[in-house]
């Protein structure tokens, strides 16, 4: 077993950082020098909404190889270096930030057990991309293979000398730190305006909820960083609609966070409907039909969002067939399109096992009856609810009753009416989608559940009037109880994963893998060369690929596809 030292880990881990906030930097300020100068958490996510779409657009002609990211991450960090003293001029304080989140955050990758889903696709998909350009049909390999996401793509750009694929588990830490970021200096910027508001409240609730519910990095997956995004993105789109803002720098920003959220996983196309909440924003502040066009085909995140939503279909089709995974109505015939009735299966498959009608140890007797309408309720109530929901439920009231014990006073003032309507709408739409089709928390439940009682719950305490000093002194106490929530409750878990497997963090840096992990590469790699070696000797070739799959070459592109 490979293993890597933690401090080659640690200079990986600040190079990578580094480099994500140099592309960052180089597009914000060539782009548009205010959206620079605010946060610096959203010149970090921007570095990574262009990783994103370079991860997706480069995979399709070249490997993601030592040599390709070096070079990558290498001009990054230099720019980084370059503006170095630029960046440090406008944001003060901000690199003090930086450090002290990524430093707080780095406890949460001593990781030596990485959840199932990890072994069974996402390294696989994240490793395959490096070894060669992205094929045609790896779909036909599996099911976890059907399913692209960024966190893939992003998780090959990471692939290095020395640390090699034990940096696979940092980019759902990049979420959460420039989320951590965004949210922070948000506040820390209320606090110096003294304008604390139900954003503020808003906005600290989500800081809270995000490091004490999302602590295990190993567990995010495609869906918890998803969600992480979610909740900044409905921060954004309420304080947008409630205040003055600058329109075209705000719309930017919900073009990246919503570019990002759905490139984790398809299926969050579904939160594009929050444009239709952009669009009535902007008619309501007189903005013309043409005006509001003219908006968005001009602004730089706008194209970008697009040319990454064209590009996560593009994969999806070139992976199953289907634009979107296991949409039955999105898949096309192609030479190596999963077969329709599979695809139509596997979605019922998911719809069982979400609606607790599946698990490791029991079925359903009669899946296709158990899954329609509301047939499922009161076993998924039994076997679900009143464990995990339940759960989760308590955590949040559990949240909100310690906020409201330190903020609440004997003071009342009266705030202007909220414009939240609209968007509690289309949360419960998103909602009732969710509880109908498919009802466990990891697919999008945490963020629609937590924003609807975050929103109301902020709106209640912004009508009690606190003194600016207690109300800064209680912020910073929240915030300092998280980090240490965070950090104990990681610490807690690396000393059950070093009593129970032989753990040693501070003198190796890796997690728990073994051949299993390299199945999928290893079975392309035989299938490859076993066709270069006897493309001409059809009868032989015949014996040496799968039976299951068949491999041609189109276009100077290897294509998998099931033997009919």
């Amino acid at each position: 077993m490979m293993i890597t030292n933690f401090y080659t880990f640690l200079i990986t881990y600040i190079y990578i950082i580094c480099s994500v906030l140099g592309y960052g930097i180089l597009i914000c300020y060539s782009i548009n020098r205010t959206f620079l100068t605010k946060n610096i958490g959203y010149v970090g996510l921007v570095g990574i909404f262009f990783f994103t779409i370079y991860s997706y657009f480069s995979s399709l002609f070249i490997s993601h190889s030592f040599y390709h990211n070096i070079i990558f991450l290498s001009v990054g960090f230099l720019i980084f270096i370059i503006k170095f003293n630029f960046f440090k001029s406008l944001h003060k304080n901000s690199l003090e930030y930086l450090a002290v989140v990524f430093g707080v955050l780095l406890i949460g990758l001593f990781i030596f057990k990485t959840h199932d889903d990890f072994l069974y696709y996402h390294f696989q998909y994240s490793y395959y991309l490096t070894q060669q350009p992205a094929v045609i049909g790896i779909g036909n390999f599996g099911l976890g293979l059907r399913t692209p996401s960024s966190l893939f793509y992003l998780n090959s750009l990471f692939y290095l000398p020395l640390i090699k694929y034990f940096s696979f588990q940092i980019t759902p830490v990049l979420i959460l730190g420039f989320s951590n970021l965004i949210l922070l200096i948000k506040i820390k910027n209320d606090i110096q305006k003294k304008r604390y508001n139900f954003i503020t409240i808003f906005n600290l609730l989500v800081f809270i909820f995000i490091n004490s519910f999302f602590y295990r990095i190993s567990e995010h997956g495609t869906d918890r960083s998803a969600q992480i995004l979610i909740l900044i993105l409905i921060s954004e789109i309420l304080f947008m609609v409630n205040f003055k803002t600058e329109i075209n720098k705000s719309i930017s920003k919900l073009f990246v966070v919503i570019g990002l959220v759905i490139s984790f996983k398809a299926f969050y196309v579904l939160y594009g409907i929050f444009f239709f909440i952009i669009t009535f924003h902007l008619l309501q502040v007189n903005k013309k039909i043409n005006e509001i066009f003219n908006l968005f085909v001009k602004n730089f995140y706008f194209i970008g969002f697009f040319f990454l939503f064209f590009l996560i279909l593009l994969h999806n089709f070139l992976i199953s067939g289907c634009l979107i995974y296991p949409v039955s109505f999105t898949c096309f015939e192609s030479v190596w399109a999963i077969n329709i009735n599979e695809v139509k299966d596997l979605n019922n498959w998911y719809e069982q096992w979400s609606k607790g009608g599946a698990g490791p140890n029991f079925r359903v007797e009669d899946p296709l009856n158990y899954i329609k309408g509301f047939n499922w309720v009161s076993n998924w109530i039994d076997i679900y609810f009143f464990n995990k929901v339940s759960d989760f439920l308590l955590g949040l009231f559990f949240v909100v009753f310690v906020y409201f014990f330190m903020f609440r006073s004997n003071t009342n003032i009266n705030n202007p009416k909220r414009k939240i309507n609209l968007l509690v709408f289309f949360i419960f739409i998103l909602l009732f989608e969710w509880f109908y089709n498919h009802p466990a928390l990891r697919y999008g439940g945490y963020c629609l559940i937590a924003s609807v009682a975050f929103v109301y719950f902020s709106i209640f305490m912004e009508r009690y009037e606190i003194k600016k000093k207690l109300i800064n002194k209680r912020i910073y106490i929240i915030i300092f109880i998280t980090a240490l929530i965070f950090t104990g409750r990681n610490i807690d878990r690396i000393q059950y994963e070093v009593q129970n497997y032989k753990y040693q963090p501070l003198k190796y840096f890796y997690y728990k893998f073994d051949e299993k992990h390299f199945e999928f590469q290893n079975k392309i790699k035989k299938m490859v060369s076993n066709y270069e070696a006897c493309k001409n000797l059809k009868k032989e070739c015949e014996i040496m690929i799968d039976q299951k799959i068949n491999i041609d070459k189109i276009y100077g592109k290897y294509v998998f596809y099931p033997n009919k």
